[in-house]
């Protein structure tokens, strides 16, 4: 079985250099890059199968370059390591694509297990949901409509896929917050990601707002 490949993106070279050798001595195959631009190149090289990023670099930071490949549709999963631990910085960095958050400084089996955690969350088995001509790819967190391929933001598919599991069923803001964002963001931002996806599906409309409530597709 292929060793499962991940960069590692950090401008502080002892931190990149502990990173690399922690995660080779767990015999993944590692790539590094010390700055946000060189970090885009390098998955334009070759996609990785997890991204360990940086937040605070300079020029292009983590959030930024998170945000560039979520944009470009990548739904490789990205772990953020920042040194602020507040609600803000924690919504910031899920808002912008990211798929788990660690807090410097970190132990070494936490790091572990969240790389496990995203590694595998990446690689379910091939699974289609499916409602009318839309369909829901869930191990590449792709979806198509018709013979459109949909450019969707990690947390667009990460709706998309808990709305198509409750088809005709309401899911409420509530159980959006706590299920794809684990509780840190606000409702409101359920609601712009609900405008974002439902604009991205097009015509005829699929989602429809329960007012005061939450959300439902296919009624």
């Amino acid at each position: 079985m292929p060793r499962a490949a991940i960069l590692v993106v950090d401008d502080d070279p002892p931190i990149r250099r502990m990173l690399d050798r922690t995660l080779t001595a767990e015999g993944y195959a590692v790539a590094s890059a010390a700055d946000g631009g060189a970090a885009l190149a390098e998955v334009e090289r070759s996609a990785p199968d997890l991204i360990v990023l940086d937040v605070a670099m300079p020029g292009v930071d983590g959030l930024a370059v998170c945000r560039r490949l979520r944009a470009k549709g990548l739904a490789t999963p990205v772990l953020l390591l920042t040194a602020r631990d507040d609600l803000r910085d924690r919504v910031g960095g899920l808002d912008a694509g990211a798929d788990d958050y660690l807090v410097k400084p970190f132990q070494t089996e936490e790091l572990l297990a969240r790389v496990r955690a995203l590694l595998r969350r990446g690689h379910t088995p091939e699974e289609l949901l499916a409602l009318g001509d839309l369909t829901f790819d869930v191990s590449t967190r792709t979806a198509q409509r018709g013979s459109r391929v949909l450019r969707l933001s990690g947390r667009e598919a990460d709706l998309l896929e808990l709305l198509l599991r409750n088809a005709r069923r309401v899911v409420t803001r509530e159980q959006a917050v706590a299920q794809i964002w684990h509780g840190a963001t606000r409702a409101n931002t359920v609601d712009r990601h609900v405008t974002n996806l439902r604009r991205k599906l097009g015509d005829p409309p699929l989602i429809d707002t329960i007012r005061g409530v939450g959300f439902v597709i296919g009624r």
